[in-house]
C-alpha cells in the first residue's frame, strides 16, 4: 500500500539523472560509505517526522492513525532532504543506489523509525 504511492513520489523526487560514482568515494569502505550517508538519511527522516506532526490528520494519542498517508504526503515538503539522500547515496555506491534505498530499505524502516521520532519529540 504505502510502496506504490511512494514509488509515484519517487519519480517525483528522481526526476533528473543521478551523479556518477565520486572517484574519491570510491576508495572508501562500506561501513564509511554508510557513515557518509547517514546524515542525509537522518535529515530525511527528521523532515517527515516533522511534516507528519504538523500535519491536521496527526493525533498524538494514536500516531499510528493514518501514518502511512502521512508519510506519503510528507514527500513534497521534504523534496530537498530526500534528495539529497537519494544523491549521497549515488555518489557513494553508483548511480540509482539512492533510488534503490528509498524505494527499498528505507521504506521498510520509516515507519519505524518516523514513529520512533514522533514519540521522543517534546509535545
Amino acid at each position: 500500500m504505502i510502496l506504490g504511492k511512494v514509488a509515484v513520489a519517487a519519480w517525483i523526487v528522481y526526476a533528473a539523472t543521478g551523479p556518477t560514482l565520486d572517484p574519491s568515494v570510491a576508495a572508501l569502505s562500506f561501513n564509511q560509505k554508510q557513515a557518509a550517508t547517514r546524515v542525509y538519511t537522518r535529515s530525511a527522516t527528521d523532515c517527515i517526522a516533522q511534516s507528519i506532526t504538523s500535519d491536521s490528520r496527526f493525533r498524538r494519542d494514536d500516531p499510528t492513525s493514518h501514518l502511512s498517508d502521512l508519510i506519503v504526503d510528507s514527500m513534497p515538503k521534504c523534496l530537498g532532504p530526500v534528495r539529497a539522500m537519494i544523491d549521497a547515496f549515488d555518489r557513494s555506491f553508483g548511480n540509482g543506489a539512492g533510488e534503490e534505498f528509498l524505494m527499498g530499505a528505507y521504506l521498510d524502516i520509516l515507519p519505524d523509525r518516523v514513529l520512533r521520532l514522533i514519540r521522543n519529540m517534546p509535545d
